[in-house]
């Protein structure tokens, strides 16, 4: 694509505020070399890397992504033999600190719920070097120091130092604590020069001391003079330092070839950081302009649901519907200016180029966009009054440079097409200009201001018009784009509401033609048909609503008519208990009474006796009393689907719609379907036969709850409207168990069904499907 593009469409801007993501020099790299690819498979599989990115900061928050460097030149050197810095050692280890951090963070990821097949791909690289990273911190502290546990020589030889350069201090304290000391020295402290302990004498007092002269005052008044009495020291102490130094640079080389063994590894640990650090930079990017994963095609789709443009400040972009590329392939935007035309056209635009370059798009779960071989735009500021010849020359050289250059899997994007020149001519134009471009089958979007051209959508097929709605009322654009109505001037009724005479008004009304007129009034119109059709539309909404929450509290009454009816059943059931034990305790006393009885008596048990004692076991027996039903005449009715019934246990009247069982029948009852015993039913009449047509029966697809609920494509409010009433559906047909597939997608939907699956009281338990259900794409539900 075309450098151009991306600066009119404002792309770079898009990848300085990717910038501000990034965690490392690697993943700023990656991101400022970030283009459009224009390979449908590449542009996919961008896409589902910074899915996975997104799913797991929706999870997780972070990912331990610091401590990254680039460390390809340290590796590259020690491959040559180089010697390795201390701090270049240090990031060596940090960078592979971290790679082991992020390798073991992305394997403890939950993926039973989560697919990371990508991000495990790239971490699955990662070899684990934790004995070369140890072996560097064991040596090297965080500041860069090599520490004296190194080696034993470097522990011995600064121990060594240590001990020398006690000596040296001492001496020297001792010399300037001496009598003659405040006299002689300019002041009484020990200080360093040229790596050599030394004291500051005045210069009327150097012959005192004797020694060698390192430095001298801005003034001269004071030489810092080492004392021929510790030369010696300082000479042995010297010596050891160097010895030092050599003994670091052999464990610097020694630590530096171990580096290069591990160069392969290393460099793959870099490779691997950079495209995660990229992965993630993305995603939060897409957080913060609170973007989605779009559908991808190669077919020159294009549907952006509530799209916003990314650069615009969120309190004050208006989100739009565009779709291009199904019913039309081109979209001529009319109307005025300040009205939000151009903002359209770029937001599609950069919708498109981020989209293939594996960023997520500002708009609405669902939103689809095409991957075009390339993308064309003519856009200008063309919001000042002057218009001169050098304006449309520079127009032209864009547009003829893009007809030369479009095929039909291109975007083209013109905006004010034809204009700076005259108004007859530049219609023309444009006209020839969208019928080349069109017959070429590229996708195209043009705003204009010329009239001519709103009835260049009424007569070509696969073209569209289009306005930015403006509001009379307050004199301002609302910035929303409606698509299948032309824009209207708007000029008369502006005039007339800031205090034009009505006179003026009228006069100009017959300098336009009938035609135009004849325009405007159809746009009129249907800007009026389109309100009416928008408030039928939200009328109807709240109908649907009121309907939901009809549904929802009898969804309630019957589930607490049941906990009702469960407790009654299990009260009556301990009632029964007890009064059984109390009958079960009277008949075992009788009976010892009779034992007693027959031994005491000898057997001589008199038949009043027994005539008693069986008395009292009757009376032990629980009575149960039981509810006579009418005697009715309409018992012996043999029940039929379609049957108008009662149900005994609700007291209401249903239809009969099918026979479950033997014992069983689906009634029925207003909006609700259940199954209900024969023994509950009661049968009221059955529908009167029509000769002419004969009665179906009760059957069919609509009274049938499916055992899967397919969410697929749904938008997000709809799909849990459908799984609230699905789930209604399958607890009154008596379900143990059903399947919800909502795909994988970016698991937005997923996990709003199973947030509310969660919350349901009916449901037991949610998991998702085996390997041959659907895996992660299913979520199976069970019932109490």
């Amino acid at each position: 694509m075309q450098e151009r593009i991306f600066k009119v469409l404002e792309f770079n801007k898009v990848k300085e505020q990717l910038l501000e993501h990034v965690s490392s020099a690697l993943g700023r790299r990656k991101a400022e070399q970030l283009m459009p690819s224009v390979d449908f498979e590449e542009v996919v599989r961008w896409q589902e890397e910074t899915d996975e990115a997104v799913k797991v900061l929706r999870i997780k928050g972070n990912v331990p992504l610091g401590g990254i460097y680039n460390i390809r030149p340290h590796v590259k050197r020690s491959i040559i033999g180089g010697m390795l810095s201390p701090q270049e050692l240090t990031q060596v280890a940090s960078t592979v600190h971290a790679s082991r951090q992020i390798k073991r963070f992305i394997d403890d990821f939950d993926i039973e719920n989560e697919d990371l097949s990508i991000l495990k791909t790239y971490t699955d690289q990662i070899i684990v070097l934790a004995d070369l990273e140890t072996t560097i911190n064991n040596a090297i502290d965080d500041n860069g120091e090599v520490l004296d546990s190194a080696s034993e020589t470097l522990k011995s030889l600064r121990n060594q130092l240590r001990t020398k350069e006690n000596r040296v201090r001492e001496k020297l304290e001792s010399m300037i604590r001496s009598s003659n000391a405040q006299k002689m020295l300019s002041d009484a402290i020990i200080t360093i020069r040229n790596d050599r302990f030394v004291i500051p004498v005045k210069q009327e007092y150097k012959s005192h001391y004797g020694g060698i002269i390192h430095d001298q005052s801005s003034s001269g008044q004071t030489l810092f003079i080492e004392p021929q009495a510790i030369v010696q020291l300082n000479n042995e102490l010297q010596g050891i330092r160097v010895k030092e130094q050599q003994e670091i640079e052999r464990i610097l080389i020694e630590l530096s070839s171990k580096v290069a063994e591990f160069s392969t590894e290393l460099e793959t640990i870099v490779d691997v950081l950079a495209e995660l650090d990229f992965m993630f930079a993305k995603a939060r990017y897409s957080k913060r302009i609170k973007a989605s994963k779009p559908k991808v095609n190669n077919e020159g789709r294009i549907a952006l649901f509530k799209a916003r443009h990314p650069l615009i400040p969120e309190d004050v972009v208006v989100a739009n519907d565009i779709s291009l590329g199904k019913d039309f392939s081109t979209i001529v935007i009319t109307g005025p200016n300040t009205g939000g035309k151009t903002v359209t056209i770029k937001t599609v635009g950069l919708c498109t180029l981020m989209a293939q370059s594996g960023l997520q798009v500002p708009a609405l779960d669902g939103s689809e966009v095409a991957v075009f071989d390339a993308v064309y735009a003519d856009i200008g500021d063309e919001q000042s009054i002057e218009q001169s010849l050098s304006t449309f020359s520079s127009h032209m050289v864009n547009i003829v440079d893009i007809l030369n250059k479009v095929d039909f899997n291109s975007l083209v994007l013109f905006d004010e097409l034809g204009a700076g020149t005259d108004p007859q001519e530049g219609a023309a134009l444009a006209i020839s200009i969208l019928d080349t471009v069109y017959k070429r089958g590229a996708r195209v979007i043009a705003t204009t201001h010329y009239p001519e051209l709103k009835a260049y959508g009424y007569n070509r097929e696969g073209v569209i018009n289009a306005s930015v709605e403006f509001d009379i009322d307050t004199l301002s654009p609302t910035y929303k784009l409606l698509i299948g109505v032309p824009g209207r001037s708007n000029a008369f009724e502006i005039s007339k509401r800031l205090g034009l005479n009505e006179e003026v008004i009228n006069t100009a009304r017959t300098y336009i033609s009938a035609d135009s007129n004849q325009v405007e009034n159809m746009i009129a119109q249907l800007e009026e048909s389109r309100r009416q059709a928008e408030a039928e539309r939200e009328e109807a909404n709240d109908l649907l609503r009121s309907a939901e929450k009809l549904h929802k509290d009898l969804q309630k009454q019957m589930v607490e008519f049941y906990e009702q009816k469960d407790a009654m059943h299990e009260k009556a059931a301990e009632k029964a208990e007890a009064i059984i034990d109390q009958a079960k305790a009277e008949a075992e006393k009788v009976i010892r009474d009779l034992r007693k009885m027959r031994i005491e008596k000898s057997a001589e048990i008199k038949e009043h006796e027994l005539i008693e004692a069986k008395k009292r076991l009757e009376e032990a027996t629980p009575k149960i009393k039981k509810t006579k039903k009418p005697a009715s005449s309409k018992a012996a009715h043999v029940l039929k689907p379609g049957d108008e019934v009662k149900v005994l246990s609700f007291g209401q009247k249903g239809i009969l719609l099918d026979k479950s069982s033997d014992k069983e029948w689906q009634v029925q009852i207003g909006i609700l379907k259940m199954k209900v015993h024969v023994k509950d039913l009661e049968f009221i009449n059955s529908p009167k036969p029509i000769e002419t047509k004969p009665v179906a029966t009760v059957k069919g697809k609509d009274f049938h709850v499916s055992l899967e609920l397919d969410l697929r494509g749904e938008r997000y409010e709809n799909a849990l409207h459908r799984v609230e009433k699905y789930i209604d559906d399958a607890l009154l047909a008596a379900y143990p168990r059903v399947s919800i597939i909502h795909g994988k997608g970016t698991g937005a939907l997923r996990q709003g069904v199973q947030e509310y699956l969660k919350n349901h009281r009916a449901v037991k338990k949610i998991r998702f499907g085996e390997a041959g259900e659907g895996g992660t794409g299913v979520t199976v539900v069970e019932f109490k």
